[in-house]
This record gives structure tokens, sequence and C-alpha cells, in this order.
């Protein structure tokens, strides 16, 4: 059995992102134009920030120039995170979007946007807004429900604080 060159890049590479306290989300190997890109997603629970970006670059950089894992031609390294609406694939995905609003396509069919409150190992307990002035319910998922989920872009959230602060006034 034959294994792609992003399988043998993850093997190579696995070790080294997971020594520097971060997860290995994805690898890709594009062309574009004459050089090809080798773009590498990491995340981590807290989050990865710039410097911890530029460590892992650093010492991937260096374990692909000392191997021949991508031959000879040319070729761009790009290290980054997954994104602001990313897309929850594995379960510590789940657990990093808690109290996020997700859009969820049901394997039953149909959609649903709610935000996720807590996850265990057999699925999600989330909230459903209210809509026209209607309070928001709880419901819960489990993981087969789910066929796709991604996180949402909210701009005009108000952060627990200022709910709070709203209340008490």
């Amino acid at each position: 059995m034959s294994t792609t060159q992003s399988e043998r890049l993850r093997e190579l590479l696995e070790p080294l992102v997971t020594s520097q306290g971060l997860d290995l989300e994805e690898i890709a190997v594009d062309a574009v134009g004459r050089k090809r890109v080798l773009r590498v997603v990491v995340d981590s629970d807290t989050g990865a920030d710039l410097d911890a970006i530029a460590d892992v670059s650093r010492a991937l950089s260096a374990r692909l120039d000392e191997t021949d894992a991508m031959g000879d031609a040319a070729y761009d390294l790009e290290v980054g995170t997954p994104g602001a609406e990313r897309a929850l694939t594995e379960h510590r995905h789940f657990v990093r979007a808690v109290d996020r609003l997700v859009k969820f396509q049901l394997t039953e069919g149909g959609e649903l946007v709610a935000r996720i409150l807590s996850v265990d190992a057999e699925g999600l307990d989330v909230e459903v807004p209210g809509v026209k002035g209607r309070k928001a319910t709880a419901r819960r998922l489990g993981f087969p429900e789910i066929d796709k989920a991604r996180v949402q872009v909210e701009f005009n959230r108000k952060d627990k604080k200022d709910m709070k602060e709203e209340e008490e006034a």
C-alpha cells in the first residue's frame, strides 16, 4: 500500500509540531506556478500565537532541509492557524469551540445555528438563539447527528461581562 506525500510529510513533521505543544491539523501541498507551496496548519487548546508559529515554522523548515521529503524542486513553507471560520472535524475542535456560534449541517438534513455550551464523548449541549424576541432553547446533539460543522464569525457579540452589566442597569 502506497502512502501519499501528505501522509509521509505528516509522519515526518507531526512529532516536531507536537514537541512545540501544538496539534498538526492539516498538511497540503499545492502547485502554484512553477513552485509548490507546503501549507501546514497548527493549533492548540489555548491557540497559537505568532511566536509559537514562528518557532514551529523554523523547526519544520530545518527538518525539511535535512531530508528530501519535498524533493529537489523549489517550494514555499507556509505555517498558520485554522482561521476564524474553521471546520470542526475532530472532538478537540468541538471542545475548542465551546461558547462559539456554530453552523451545523445535520445528517438527517437541514441545518442548525447554535452556540456550543459543553462537549462530552457522545456529543454537544448547544443553545439555539431565540428568534423575534423568543428565548434561546437548549438542545442536545449527538456526534452521529452532525454531518458538518463550521464556526461562525460574530461581529456584534457581547461578552458575558457586557451582558451582566446590562442586566444590572
